[in-house]
């Protein structure tokens, strides 16, 4: 294709003349299936030429090469022709491919990965020229399969302004800064239980590949460790259809990333063998469960949060000695009902929880304006000693937004402090970087909002977020109260004991 970076344009041009897209959700998740098959029929070629034998689990008039490719388009298959063809035939089809146990990754991926999916085009010669456009890209290409990686976080970047399709994607900065701090070697196991359209997936590949590109050569065994390192489980279509795509470009021909949800079995199942060396997530916050789902978990974890949920589910599934990188919001630092306060307990006493980042409200944005943390700690004995940091927005901007996003570059203050920790405190007297104990963690009543934003920017929000902010401050504000209270109470004992 002569001009990747138009591709985006020219698909979107075509759409807008549909009467069947309906937003910029439906539009990339349209995007998304076809980009898969024609991913996916590069794949094969790569495959049939590795082995002779090999069959492809998709009919052979259902492969894009004999229905979408320009060459070979049948007796001009386009218009109601081509409707007819994809809504009566192809997704049907694929939707119910015969898939058992012992069926490939890289062929069951098929029929996960339709199962939900949706045509939502409703005129076939529009439908006809997007599957051209598509299929000028030339994955035989490893330059070209390389440069559209990079048009690929373009498309799933789009989906921070697709609605509530955003909770799908955490910023590339993000990602990148986390499995840089975390440091990935070469076979090591990584997992992301809630993986979205697996951000921290690439992430992670992308750090294994410069580790071994310090090492000059590496043994064929080694680089198969780099690419069957990762495991993945994403309970929403959508974003698993992108994920597994991203992971095809990625080159990880069988990618371990499943369709379910990971809070469906009991947690105290859970052995050695279900546990990984690294955890990368942002687990899903702001939703609930059903109470079939909080039954999973022993009574002093169980919560209504997601995320609390997901934050156990980790703590059970790291291997000892392991490390974890977990995105929290910030009523997970304040909030002190019984599942977070059991859960931040075991973060100080059975984990060490060795350093807390505190991130700008706006990195989110334009999805979110809530603000988000990253928790670091090990599967080892507690240090009892936790540091925060807190990254401020860079001094030539007020917030980070759509087309001023936050950038790897941001976290460079902080990366430097990491290897050199020291104390900060801001011009204003806050404290930028602190050192807490476990023991002064714990007599907080758990309230890890330390080393937070001393003003905030006035930014108008969503009835949604208004309504959340409002929640987490009233939280944070009871929180504070009852720490209070029970300091009063504590007081008032030793008086009438004659302690005092």
């Amino acid at each position: 294709m002569s001009n990747l970076s138009s591709f985006v344009k020219r698909i979107r041009d075509v759409m807008r003349n549909d009467a069947g897209i309906n937003g910029d959700a439906q539009r990339i998740e349209q995007i998304a299936w076809m980009l898969f098959l024609k991913v996916y029929d590069a794949k094969e070629e790569d495959w049939e030429f590795e082995d002779e034998k090999y069959e492809s689990i998709i009919p052979e008039e259902l492969r894009w090469r004999n229905w979408a490719h320009t060459e070979n388009q049948g007796d001009g298959l386009t218009g109601d022709k081509l409707l007819n063809f994809v809504n009566n035939k192809l997704f049907p089809t694929l939707k119910n491919l015969e898939i058992s146990p012992d069926t490939p990754i890289r062929q069951s991926i098929v029929r996960t990965t339709f199962e939900d999916a949706n045509n939502y085009m409703k005129d076939g010669v529009l439908l006809r020229q997007i599957a051209n456009i598509i299929d000028e890209l030339d994955f035989g290409s490893y330059e070209e399969t390389h440069a559209f990686g990079e048009i690929y976080e373009t498309i799933l970047k789009e989906l921070q302004s697709a609605g509530s399709a955003g909770e799908f994607y955490t910023p590339r900065a993000v990602t990148q800064f986390m499995a840089k701090i975390i440091k990935p070697q070469i076979g090591e196991t990584m997992a992301d239980f809630a993986c979205g359209t697996g951000g921290f997936l690439s992430s992670w590949i992308k750090e294994l590949e410069e580790v071994k590109d310090t090492k000059g050569s590496i043994s064929n065994e080694e680089s198969e460790k780099i690419y069957n390192s990762i495991y993945a489980v994403e309970k929403k279509q959508f974003p698993y259809m992108l994920c597994v795509t991203n992971m095809l470009l990625h080159g990880l021909d069988s990618p371990k990333v499943y369709h379910g949800n990971s809070l469906i079995n009991k947690l105290l199942d859970y052995t050695q063998k279900d546990a990984f060396d690294v955890i990368l997530m942002n687990p899903p916050y702001g939703g609930s469960e059903k109470d079939d789902i909080k039954q999973n978990f022993p009574a002093d974890l169980r919560s209504s949060e997601t995320a609390d949920l997901f934050m156990a589910v980790i703590m059970y599934r790291l291997k000892k000695d392991g490390r974890a990188a977990v995105i929290v919001p910030d009523g997970f630092l304040f909030g002190n009902d019984n599942a977070k306060n059991n859960l931040k307990k075991k973060l100080l006493t059975d984990f060490n929880l060795h350093t807390i980042v505190r991130m700008p409200g706006s990195v989110f944005s334009p999805y979110t304006s809530i603000t988000t943390n990253i928790l670091f700690f090990n599967n080892e004995e507690p240090t009892g000693k936790t540091w925060f940091y807190r990254v401020d927005i860079p001094s030539d901007r007020k917030h980070f937004s759509k087309t001023k996003p936050m950038e790897l570059k941001h976290f460079d203050d902080c990366i430097a402090w990491w290897n050199d920790r020291k104390e900060i405190t801001d011009q204003e007297g806050n404290p930028k970087a602190k050192c807490f104990t476990a023991q002064e963690l714990i007599e907080s009543n758990y309230n890890f909002d330390v080393c937070g934003y001393p003003h905030e920017e006035e930014e108008i929000l969503s009835v949604a977020e208004t309504i959340q902010n409002y929640e987490e401050k009233r939280t944070k504000l009871n929180s504070d109260i009852d720490s209070l209270l029970a300091q009063i109470t504590e007081l008032h004992q030793k008086a009438q004991k004659g302690e005092l």
